[in-house]
């Protein structure tokens, strides 16, 4: 994941891999805590395209743009994890 954030944000250094861990570890926490459930960041489109866009916001010290601009998709996802987490009751 590390690799794909700093191919989205154009970062060809090293020095600030450790900072940009920090910032995937808690937009992970952020959007699982939003979906309520644990998402799968490394196969799936919607989370994982979120999370860089979490982490694309943070490092530019917009994080507090971020729910709002993205609040679609957010509930989006937060509807589809509901119906996966349904389905999983049914059977």
């Amino acid at each position: 994941m590390l690799q794909d954030l700093k191919d989205y944000l154009k970062i060809t250094w090293d020095n600030e891999d450790t900072y940009l861990q920090n910032i995937i570890d808690r937009g992970k926490a952020e959007l699982n805590d939003s979906a309520g459930t644990e998402l799968d960041f490394e196969t799936e489109e919607k989370p994982k395209t979120l999370l860089l866009d979490y982490c694309r916001y943070y490092y530019n010290n917009a994080i507090e743009y971020f729910r709002e601009n993205f609040r679609e998709e957010i509930l989006e996802l937060k509807m589809k994890e509901a119906v996966k987490l349904n389905k999983g009751d049914a059977v």
